[in-house]
């Protein structure tokens, strides 16, 4: 598949890498000579220009870091420049309103939109492990399937476009919800006069197991695995919250769970 990529970044670059070593022809965007250097050598083309990228593209993804960049990046002139027949995957977490807003304007241009947020760090998708929650047309979604499997597994289509924003950020907000549940149980055992080492060791053993308490025990406290995914955390849920006032929706008890986590 011909593939152009925006976003080459800490997420991005382990996805060009394995789609470049997958066969697909991809001419992914570097704005700098720095980074369309690190493109290169990644095995992709090199492109200065966003429009330069998506020209003749098959699929286009977009993996930026917020849903502003999203919105910024996907305007009439880019769509005006991908091929008719050709789809927009947005791996970017964001609003669900966003996706719907782009895929109106993409439709008037024969352009398919999908909406794929993904579940993991960049080691997950250097290994072709990581999750992406597709929402979409089935039909689009198969059609791009060749693409994101090389780096996806599993490749889970959630319903029609924006589902996957949807099911992303319920995820998003169960799992800041466990950290605080985590610094929660930190601070009882302290309480109870077990250290932190120790609960977290043994607590990866019994029914309180989850990957939040996984990752804060393999990062050693729950402060510093705070601190290390705190950006990330902060703005899912920052998004999580705009986006559930937007649909009218109530986070309930995972509200207070989730302040927990930002402490």
């Amino acid at each position: 598949m011909r593939i152009g990529f925006l976003g080459a970044g800490r997420m991005g670059a382990p996805m060009v890498q394995r789609l470049t070593a997958a066969g697909h022809d991809v001419h992914a965007l570097g704005r700098t000579d720095e980074k369309r250097t690190a493109v290169a050598g990644s095995g992709a083309t090199p492109v200065a220009a966003a429009t330069d990228a998506v020209h003749g593209a098959d699929v286009v993804i977009v993996c930026v870091f917020t849903d502003e960049q999203v919105r910024t990046l996907c305007t009439d002139t880019l769509l005006d420049a991908m091929a008719p027949g050709a789809v927009l995957v947005l791996h970017t977490t964001g609003s669900p309103r966003t996706a719907e807003d782009i895929a109106a304007r993409a439709a008037d241009r024969g352009v398919a939109v999908v909406d794929a947020p993904v579940s993991g760090g960049p080691h997950d998708i250097a290994a072709g492990s990581v999750t992406v929650f597709a929402g979409g047309d089935a039909d689009v979604v198969e059609r791009v399937r060749p693409a994101l499997v090389a780096y996806a597994e599993p490749l889970l289509h959630v319903g029609p476009l924006g589902s996957g924003q949807r099911v992303k950020l319920v995820n998003n907000t169960m799992f800041a919800a466990q950290i605080g549940v985590v610094a929660e149980g930190v601070r009882l055992a302290r309480e109870l006069g077990v250290d932190e080492p120790t609960v977290l060791s043994a607590l990866t053993h019994g029914s309180a197991a989850s990957r939040a308490l996984s990752g804060i025990a393999a990062t050693g406290s729950a402060e510093d695995f705070k601190a290390r995914v705190g950006e990330f955390i902060g703005k899912d849920v920052a998004v999580v919250r705009a986006t559930a006032a937007d649909l009218g929706a109530d986070l309930g008890l995972l509200d207070h769970a989730v302040d927990a986590a930002l402490r």
